[in-house]
């Protein structure tokens, strides 16, 4: 591949952060959780509207985490990253347009095309992480990966405004009696917009990233897609222990993970119980979207500097400075603050991550190995949450279970120091000299 060509495939990954970041800020995070509990479960009591809002995410997340490292075989047994990519990314584009039809007491349909678009979205992420390895150089992985997530921030950022300003203040031009239903058009409207955008933007992907070379194992001729998924599955569980560093990460990795994940899912509800207005939660959501773009590409400029793990110490640091902060947080401005803070480290944490996973795997195995990485990252927030809701409820308050983070930050951190990534790096570059030895890559698909 010439150089015009390599630099375009890398334009064209970046642009899928771009593209699917959009489901990440509107329907996860921002527009959804409301309508849904507001509207789509206005029949229901708050409690219990919430807690179906709950169990949804989590169904959705559990069945993500369960099929990631199942359709990761999949993909790289039949040369397909990117038409597996291209099915998750319809099928997630679906479920958020489907969205739309949600009207008041359909918290049902709601649950159900959520659960449809977030296994979408989960699904198309893990063979958009496996094509990094084989878009970027690897002097050049955290890089690229920090590029990505700056173009997410900046996509869902950018449509979030829109729905935002769509939401907010298309209702005051009508009549005073019309702007609930015009409110309730328009939050379906947003879910529109994001899927078209998603679909959009993902088209560069498609157009200029190239297949990576399919691998075939002794034995596998005769396997079908599924029966090679789980013959692999069973044989990287045996040869775990020829991955050492690559374990011990992901372990790191999980635990540090919930302490970021906390954070970033529990913010807003901490913001409100302690008094802090939706003005300001709402403009700190955006602020920490757009402020977060710079610091990912500066966080990657450092890794090459101090290398990519002294990068992450400083990142989980100044989150568990943050966590301490947040135990004294009573004024709008010192929420501003920490916003600010948080929107330092969030891209650089989470894209260094994904580039340091991607030194140590073989290229052939990616998708396989970042099922698995996709399964640390879901179940990533199941302790973080499950512990600052235990804190909480024990103390009466949420103050110190903001502290009790720390716990995540310092062990994650521990277990970082005993990784060592060159070593991990010579045993993935190993296993894939010996697949290459056996010929057993660029097999037709």
């Amino acid at each position: 591949m010439d150089e015009q060509k390599r630099k375009r495939a890398i334009w064209a990954w970046t642009m899928y952060d771009w593209a699917n970041s959009a489901f990440a800020t509107t329907i996860m995070a921002a527009v959804l959780p409301v309508y849904y509990t507001s509207v789509a479960a206005a029949n229901l009591p708050p409690n219990i509207a919430t807690a179906y809002w709950g169990f949804t995410t989590s169904i959705s997340a559990l069945l993500a985490a369960i099929i990631s490292p199942i359709l990761g075989a999949m993909a790289d047994f039949s040369g397909a990253k990117k038409r597996y990519l291209t099915i998750f990314m319809i099928l997630g584009v679906t479920g958020t347009a489907l969205l739309y039809f949600v009207r008041t007491g359909d918290w049902l349909l709601g649950s159900l095309f959520f659960i449809l678009g977030n296994i979408g979205f989960a699904g198309s992420l893990v063979y958009y992480d496996a094509l990094l390895p084989h878009v970027a150089r690897p002097d050049e992985l955290d890089q690229v990966s920090s590029r990505g997530y700056a173009m997410g921030y900046i996509g869902g950022g950018v449509l979030l405004a829109i729905n935002l300003a769509m939401i907010l203040f298309v209702p005051g031009f009508f009549p005073p009696e019309q702007e609930a239903e015009i409110t309730q058009l328009m939050t379906r409207m947003a879910f529109l917009t994001v899927a078209v955008w998603w679909f959009i933007f993902t088209l560069p992907l498609l157009n200029y990233v190239s297949e990576p070379k399919r691998r075939i194992l002794p034995g596998e001729e005769k396997f079908n897609p599924v029966q090679a998924s789980f013959s692999r599955l069973s044989t990287t569980f045996k040869e775990i222990r020829n991955y050492r560093d690559l374990s011990i990460f992901l372990l790191a990795f999980w635990v540090y993970a919930n302490g970021i994940g906390t954070i970033i899912t529990m913010a807003t509800a901490y913001g409100n119980e302690i008094g802090i207005g939706q003005t300001t939660l709402i403009g700190t959501l955006l602020m920490v979207q757009f402020l977060a773009a710079p610091f990912a590409i500066l966080f990657g400029r450092l890794a090459k500097r101090i290398g990519p793990k002294k990068a992450i110490y400083l990142s989980l640091s100044v989150y568990t400075l943050i966590s301490i902060m947040g135990y004294f947080l009573q004024f709008e401005w010192q929420f501003w603050a920490l916003g600010a803070l948080v929107a330092t480290v969030q891209g650089g944490s989470q894209a260094l991550s994904r580039s340091v996973m991607g030194r140590m795997i073989p290229k052939s195995k990616s998708a396989e190995f970042f099922g698995f990485f996709s399964v640390f990252e879901k179940f990533a927030n199941i302790a973080g949450p499950f512990l600052f809701g235990v804190v909480s409820t024990l103390t009466g308050a949420s103050r110190l279970s903001i502290v009790s983070l720390i716990f995540f930050f310092g062990i994650g951190m521990y277990l970082l120091s005993r990784v060592n990534i060159e070593r991990g790096m010579k045993v993935a570059e190993l296993e894939e000299q010996t697949l290459i030895d056996q010929d057993v890559l660029n097999q037709p698909a």
